[in-house]
């Protein structure tokens, strides 16, 4: 997550108010959730059923330097899951770094623990203290269990609440995301390798068979032009489009199941050559769904948003429209499904109630695009060195035990959310 420059709007367009109800020869009693696998039709994503899915939900961190979901030192799984779902929420966007992936192939195949991740991340005093709180308040862990067995956790929580689980390659070092200037920018950036980063979509892919509440997977986030080195000299459409493909072809080879979001260029702010159909430059190639055999209806365009200053509600629904939102109606060359994977604002009582806020908040169910604001966490392990750093964009407050802003979950939240669902 992080501020950006956002594409101008050129031409805006109003769209049709679309609901989420059963289509064609959709079953009449639906099948047990999760009802999956989840495919893709023009601008809708169904369920098995045929019906209609839109997600509304958060964005549960675990990609950072102890590289599993935030938050376990001060409240349980369950407690946190059980929040999530209180908002009437169907989904979290759960991120995981690569390098997680490494080094359980470093580690001869296994997995490290709890014990040594805490150590790593905070150190030899303030790791084993953390960890220790953590198992206290999650008792079904010990020091010996391992990050991804934390992660099974929590997708297994979700399936018992029935909250749909969307992975998010969120970065490839496990650290505080996002910089041009943090390594991850980029194929070929310093920690960004091309090859491990397909190893760890197919091996994550892979291990979620298991999550009977996983539906999808984000391929990469926020990919952004790097400060400087080799990788800088490839940042276009053309390259973008190469890796894409590979990380899509990595994961349904490895899980068919899963739909694949792609997200685009300038920290993931729009996808325009994508929807509009125009050449992916410097090439003169452009996208197709013919390049995807077997699983062009597993495709989703995911987008940010943090035009926070934003003045005028029209404006930035023009500037959405031009950056991809387009793909949702028949004017687009390629149609698509369009979720905002990441936008959000500071928690307090007022700021929610700003032209930014309130226009996603009116504009999103009104198109019923599936969303994901940032961020679940009132605190972080670690965030850019500071341990136990405050969240203040959290919805919930430091110790994950309330709402930071009871006025906007009541106010807004909680009426966006049944919005969308409607």
């Amino acid at each position: 997550m992080r501020l950006i420059t956002i594409l101008a709007g050129l031409v805006g367009s109003s769209l049709a108010a679309p609901t989420n109800q059963p289509h064609g020869d959709a079953l009449a009693t639906r099948a047990p959730w999760p009802n999956g696998p989840l495919v893709t039709s023009g601008r809708w994503i169904r369920d098995a059923s045929g019906t209609n899915l839109t997600y509304a939900g958060v964005n549960w961190p675990g990609a950072a330097d102890v590289m599993i979901p935030e938050g376990l030192q001060y409240q349980s799984i369950a407690t946190i899951a059980s929040k999530i779902k209180s908002l009437g929420m169907n989904a979290i966007r759960l991120t995981f770094a690569i390098q997680m992936v490494d080094e359980i192939y470093s580690n001869g195949g296994k997995d490290i623990t709890l014990q040594k991740a805490f150590t790593q991340a905070l150190g030899s005093t303030n790791g084993p203290k953390v960890l220790n709180q953590l198992l206290a308040k999650n008792p079904q862990f010990t020091a010996s269990t391992t990050r991804l067995q934390v992660f099974d956790a929590v997708a297994a929580e979700c399936a018992k609440q029935q909250i749909f689980v969307h992975l998010d390659n969120h970065i490839s070092k496990g650290t505080w995301c996002c910089s041009t200037d943090d390594g991850n920018s980029w194929w070929g950036d310093t920690y960004f390798s091309a090859a491990n980063w397909t190893r760890g979509l197919a091996y994550m892919a892979s291990h979620g068979k298991q999550w009977t509440s996983l539906m999808s997977i984000g391929l990469r986030n926020e990919p952004r032009e790097p400060t400087s080195g080799a990788a800088k000299s490839t940042y276009n459409w053309q390259t973008w489009y190469t890796y894409m493909r590979q990380g899509a072809e990595a994961v349904h080879s490895s899980n068919p199941d899963l739909l694949i979001f792609l997200s685009g260029l300038s920290f993931d702010t729009f996808l325009t050559p994508v929807v509009r159909g125009t050449a992916l430059t410097p090439g003169t190639g452009k996208f197709s769904f013919n390049d995807f055999p077997g699983y062009a209806n597993k495709l989703v365009l995911e987008l940010h948003n943090y035009e926070n200053s934003a003045t005028n509600c029209n404006n930035l629904q023009n500037n959405l429209y031009n950056n991809g939102f387009q793909a949702l109606t028949s004017s687009a060359v390629n149609q698509f499904p369009v979720v905002m994977t990441e936008f959000g604002f500071q928690m307090d009582a007022s700021t929610w109630k700003g032209t930014y806020a309130s226009c996603l908040a009116s504009y999103l169910p009104a198109q019923k695009a599936g969303w994901f604001i940032w961020v679940l966490a009132g605190s972080y392990y670690i965030r850019s060195g500071t341990q136990d750093h405050d969240e203040g964009w959290g919805l919930l407050t430091h110790d994950w035990s309330a709402w930071r802003s009871p006025s906007y979950v009541n106010g807004a939240l909680i009426p966006m959310v049944k919005n969308t669902l409607s």
